[in-house]
């Protein structure tokens, strides 16, 4: 049986209190302010065809990131979000925060493309790892990480796992693309994901392509699949007040969740302190 919402509330709570005790007074592990309660709408537990997408990342670490940013998730609780820009120790924070505070399980693949001491911590003969990480409620299958051959500035790849979203398995790639002055290396980059995209009947391709609609590396992508925004197309871009709504701080369109043989129903961007990148979700028609 499910436990009420209000059941759910008091548990975690109690876990609150529980943590407080452990970590000393009035901080959660990191330095986060005690754990307030979810907005009234919050949905209380993870909805079934909502995926998302969030660079972490910039401010990277800080006191009460990792809480503030498994708030932000639990605000939504989609059943799948892909990360960048993550350090697996701030996932695992994140995770842990989403299962004790807010009562949310999810479960985790990684796409490490860096170990990284300064970025990432760790101990300097094994450091922290650094990339793309993929939360899923449901069980994830089949997960592919690969490195793209030229990563630019910085090594950059993609993840891909199959997992349920709507309660129908689909195929959801989640990845980072070469930073925004680097559209030669991006272009080879999308070449290298289309490809395998193309290769799916049904699939989600979540992240941060460091490009605006309109950008030629684009194409490959734009000839597979639409995103998730309907009003917002290579040939839309910046021409009306609702087209192509802005993801970063510096309003431009840089994240993406584009949908192969999916509809959405509806998305939604959602600015907040923890990143330069806001959050976007979107809610899946059940095809």
């Amino acid at each position: 049986m499910v436990p009420s919402r209000g059941v759910r509330w008091v548990a975690g709570a109690v876990t609150v209190v529980c943590l407080a005790l452990l970590m000393g007074p009035g901080t959660p592990r990191d330095g986060a302010p005690l754990a307030r309660p979810l907005p009234s709408d919050a949905p209380g537990e993870v909805v079934p065809d909502r995926i998302g997408t969030w660079n972490i990342c910039n401010p990277c670490g800080g006191i009460g990131q990792d809480y503030g940013r498994a708030r932000e998730i639990a605000t939504y609780a989609p059943q799948v979000i892909g990360l960048q820009e993550a350090c697996v120790r701030d996932v695992e924070q994140i995770r842990r925060y989403l299962e004790e505070v807010f009562g949310l399980v999810y479960r985790v693949e990684y796409g490490m493309v860096l170990r990284n001491w300064n970025r990432c911590g760790g101990l300097p003969w094994r450091p922290g790892g650094f990339g793309q990480a993929i939360l899923s409620a449901a069980p994830m299958t089949d997960r592919v990480s690969v490195e793209y051959p030229d990563g630019g500035s910085e090594d950059r790849g993609y993840l891909a796992v199959t997992t349920l979203v709507g309660g129908r398995p689909v195929r959801v790639f989640n990845t980072h693309l070469a930073e925004r002055r680097q559209p030669e290396v991006r272009a080879r980059q999308v070449d290298v994901l289309a490809a395998e995209v193309a290769r799916e009947g049904r699939a989600i391709v979540l992240g941060d392509f460091n490009a605006v609609p309109r950008a030629p590396e684009l194409g490959p992508m734009w000839a597979l699949a639409a995103d998730t925004d309907p009003a917002c197309r290579p040939s839309a871009a910046g021409t009306g007040p609702d087209a192509c709504t802005p993801t970063t701080d510096w309003n431009s369109k840089f994240d993406y969740v584009f949908l192969r043989g999916i509809t959405p129903r509806s998305h939604g961007v959602h600015p907040g302190p923890y990143s330069d990148h806001h959050l976007l979700l979107t809610d899946l028609n059940r095809d």
